[in-house]
Order: structure tokens, then C-alpha cells, then sequence
């Protein structure tokens, strides 16, 4: 169903069964997937592309130029996976160098007015809360959660099953399980309740509680926290995952 007062370009693909509502606008280069819903007032532009079960509300705009003012033109790109919720006056820039994509994967749910700048990576199954904003080039990886309100600075990463806390001024990165909070962030717990919610077994927890000891509140140098982990602590998949990250930080942790 396309309203009559849609404007759709002729070029624009759209797959079967989608719902375009009222005033919206559909770019020359964007591509919807099947049974797309777009409520009213949405504005698709640039080359993106959406994949299938989306659903969009009101006042959203998805696609825009980068705001980022080393933009030098070309043609960039934003990719999106199946079935996301964007809420109210939520903002997804494009990339800002020509061949860039900003990415978000599927099943993530974007509350009113969070924000997407250009070249961000969003993995699947990530929750951002109302007004929360990420600058440019951050990741977010699966299954993460930012509070309403928090600002995550340039190039910051926050990893798998990390939280972020309401309020927050992020400007260091988030180790996956990790649960961050503060103006600036510091890591304050596992993200324990998180985890059990799920699924993690008990025993996995307390190995990345005790990880947390480790690297956060004992006082040693990352490398050393890092080489005690490897030596004390059972190689478990979470445990390897949590080194190699804060091993590949460029900008460091927020602890």
C-alpha cells in the first residue's frame, strides 16, 4: 500500500507487501525489503537499503548526507538489516567517504530520537534508548544496550552484551558483559542481570566476575591484569573474547 500522498521515485525498489504511509519520501537509490512498514512523515534518501520486516515511525529519517564536514562527495551508503524498530525522529547518516557504509544488522530496536552518525557499525539485537546519540565510526556489538540519553564519543567501541548507563559521556571503550556508567563512563559491574536474562550459565558469570576484578578494580597494569586472567582463569569462550577486545582498543578502556 502506498498512500497517495507518498512520494516514491520511479528508480526506487520496494518489495512485496510494504506499507508506505502518508508524507513519506522515498529516495531515487533506496531499496526496501519485503513487508517494509513506514508509518508517516518517514524520509528514506542516499543508497540505502533496507532489508525485510522493518518497521518505521513517523518523523524518521534514514539515509541523509554525513554531517561530518570532511565530506568530499562520492557515493556512500547505508545498509540495514531485517527487522529493526526505528522509532520517532530517529537520524541514520550515510558514510563520509566515498565507497563507506554506516551498517546496522537486525532485530535492533532504536527508541525516539536516538541517533546514527555516519560510518557507525551496529551489530543485531541491540536496544539504544531514547535520545541516546553515536558519533561517527563507533561499534556496537551484538546484543548491547545504551540508555536513554548517553552520548558515545568518535571511534569508541562497546562490546558484546555491554550496557550502557542513562546519562552517560562515553569516551573510552565498553569490554563485551561489561555494564558502564558515569560523565565520563566508568565500568562498574559485570552486566550480571543482563546475562542471566540471557542465558549465560552461573559459572560463566562468576569467571567474568572474577575477570572483572581483575582488570578493573586490582589496582595492575592492563598487561598484567590481562596476563593474569590467561594464567588464573579458565580459557572459556567469553574469557577469550573479553581479552582479545581490550587488546585491539585503540582508544582504551573505560574503567
Amino acid at each position: 500500500m502506498i498512500h497517495s500522498t507518498a512520494i516514491v521515485h520511479t528508480n526506487a525498489r520496494l518489495g512485496a507487501d510494504c506499507h508506505i504511509g502518508p508524507y513519506c519520501v522515498i529516495g531515487e537509490h533506496v531499496v526496501l525489503g519485503d513487508r517494509c512498514r513506514l508509518h508517516s512523515h518517514v524520509v528514506l534518501e542516499g543508497h540505502t537499503t533496507l532489508g525485510s520486516d522493518n518497521e518505521v515511525y513517523p518523523f524518521a529519517s534514514l539515509g541523509m548526507k554525513t554531517q561530518d564536514l570532511k565530506w568530499k562527495g562520492g557515493v556512500t551508503r547505508v545498509e540495514i538489516g531485517d527487522r529493526n524498530v526505528f522509532r520517532e525522529y530517529v537520524s541514520v547518516h550515510s558514510a563520509t567517504s566515498d565507497g563507506g557504509a554506516t551498517r546496522v544488522g537486525s532485530d535492533n530496536h532504536f527508541l525516539a530520537n536516538t541517533h546514527l552518525a555516519h560510518d557507525v557499525q551496529v551489530g543485531s539485537r541491540v536496544i539504544m534508548s531514547n535520545l541516546a546519540t553515536l558519533a561517527g565510526h563507533v561499534i556496537v556489538e551484538d546484543h548491547a544496550i545504551i540508555a536513554g540519553l548517553a552520548a558515545v564519543h568518535q571511534f569508541c567501541r562497546i562490546g558484546r552484551y555491554a550496557m550502557v548507563g542513562g546519562c552517560s559521556k562515553l569516551v573510552q571503550d565498553v569490554a563485551p558483559f561489561m555494564m558502564a556508567d558515569g560523565n565520563p563512563a566508568e565500568t562498574r559491574f559485570v552486566n550480571k542481570v543482563g546475562l542471566e536474562r540471557a542465558g549465560f550459565e552461573a559459572e560463566t558469570i562468576a569467571h567474568l566476575i572474577k575477570a572483572y576484578k581483575t582488570v578493573f578494580r586490582s589496582g595492575l597494569t592492563l598487561d598484567n591484569a590481562l596476563a593474569r586472567l590467561e594464567s588464573d582463569l579458565p580459557s572459556t569462550p567469553e574469557l577469550k573474547e573479553l581479552i582479545a577486545f581490550i587488546r585491539a582498543s585503540p582508544r582504551g578502556l573505560a574503567r
